[in-house]
């Protein structure tokens, strides 16, 4: 899509010259950030030694949002966020945890597509105990039959027709390999909600630096 806009640009008379500069810087922001996940998801998949260091998650759900507007306006999602205050740092893999934000954000932005008599409402919310970290993705989509509630997290299954069905199955591995855990529930209103919640102390995980599958 940023190519075909840089290529309109270009083709204006006069050109668009500054404009194709900047989907052309956008495009190679992406691109580098599509090579980050994609590296970081081969470590977790070979078990190898993971980036960990400090990681702020209202400051990484926030960079996530940045990358989404032009889609989520596109499929007529209203975002809403809820960061909590002087929410404890976490230790971990940035880019694996910016993974499992953006898998949250499409699967629940999915969800909506076929609703029409509602807003399509996104609402992330980040909270802490005091020992965990929780970001949660709460939708007003179609949500799911509890005879599935089990099985939403394995490789390969869909509730949609479109999607290979890892997106979950990969943010699950990301998060027990953070010590965490990740589960879905559904709302009292129209909707499910997707939270992931991690140790505030990572103790071990800083020390072996490593993740299992």
């Amino acid at each position: 899509m940023n190519a075909s806009t840089c290529l309109r640009m270009l083709k204006n008379d006069p050109p668009d010259v500054d404009g194709a500069r900047e989907v052309a810087q956008r495009m190679i922001r992406d691109g580098n950030r599509a090579s980050e996940v994609i590296a970081r998801l081969r470590t977790l998949f070979s078990k190898k030694r993971i980036n960990v260091e400090p990681v702020d998650l209202n400051e990484a759900a926030r960079e996530v949002i940045a990358l989404l507007p032009g889609e989520l306006q596109k499929n007529n999602v209203i975002l809403k966020y809820e960061f909590g205050d002087r929410l404890p740092t976490v230790y971990g893999d940035r880019v694996q945890l910016q993974q499992v934000i953006l898998n949250l954000i499409h699967n629940g932005s999915d969800a909506m597509i076929s609703v029409n008599n509602r807003p399509r409402q996104l609402l992330i919310r980040t909270e802490t105990d005091g020992k965990h970290v929780t970001l949660s993705v709460q939708d007003s989509g179609v949500g799911f039959s509890p005879e599935i509630s089990e099985r939403l997290f394995e490789p390969f299954f869909r509730t949609k027709q479109e999607g290979m069905g890892i997106g979950l199955s990969v943010s699950q591995s990301i998060i027990e390999a953070h010590h965490g855990r990740i589960w879905a529930v559904l709302n009292e209103v129209p909707g499910a909600t997707f939270v992931f919640s991690i140790p505030k102390d990572a103790g071990n995980l800083a020390e072996q630096r490593t993740c299992a599958q």
